[in-house]
């Protein structure tokens, strides 16, 4: 069981196993560092274990199965492997910036390469960009309630600075996203929460 302040009475090989993935696979992303640094923190305040995961490592090209996701028929290697994954994982935190007030399809496509494989799943939405990319979020939970995952109530959604925007100056979390550790921590409680109801 991990409770929601962290307190983690079993071994590390034992704790649920969280992905956190990434939205953006764009050249020149802020993705990996702030999915990076979000990972660290939901390790010392929940004791869960955190992966990050790349869709840039998942290749998964568009609408490349015959059949439709609810019958898990894959016939395609990736499709196959990918399913494994999110199978494989207790809960998600989706890491996404958000582009034209929506999601990036990227992240679109994984999620809509399967089906069942969410059903159930603890998820957290986590979103960026220069005004914090609530719209996207917005998008994201209806997916997910459509999915039937357990979205937890808290999405932080990160303010990036101007100049990191604009002027492509370097992002440091830990000093530029600051004042969004309180909510980061209470998402991962919830989380936390969900999976300990599920044990």
């Amino acid at each position: 069981m991990v409770h929601a302040n962290g307190d983690c009475p079993m071994d590390a090989a034992a704790r649920p196993n969280v992905l956190l993935i990434m939205g953006s696979i764009r050249p020149g992303r802020n993705s990996l560092l702030i999915a990076d640094w979000i990972a660290t923190l939901g390790r010392s305040c929940s004791g869960l274990a955190c992966e990050v995961l790349d869709l840039a490592d998942w290749p998964l090209p568009m609408d490349d199965e015959p059949g439709l996701p609810h019958a898990g028929q894959y016939v395609q290697p990736h499709t196959r492997a990918w399913s494994e994954k999110i199978v494989g994982a207790d809960a998600v935190v989706f890491v996404t910036p958000q582009y034209n007030w929506g999601y990036p399809a990227p992240l679109k496509n994984a999620i809509d390469h399967l089906y069942q494989e969410w059903r159930g799943k603890p998820a957290a939405i986590i979103s960026y960009g220069g005004h914090g990319g609530t719209k996207c979020a917005e998008q994201l939970r209806q997916v997910g309630a459509g999915l039937k995952m357990r979205m937890v109530a808290t999405a932080p959604a990160l303010t990036l600075p101007e100049e990191v925007i604009r002027q492509h100056v370097a992002l440091d979390p830990a000093k530029d996203l600051a004042v969004h550790v309180d909510s980061i921590k209470q998402a991962f409680a919830e989380l936390a929460i969900e999976l300990a109801a599920a044990a």
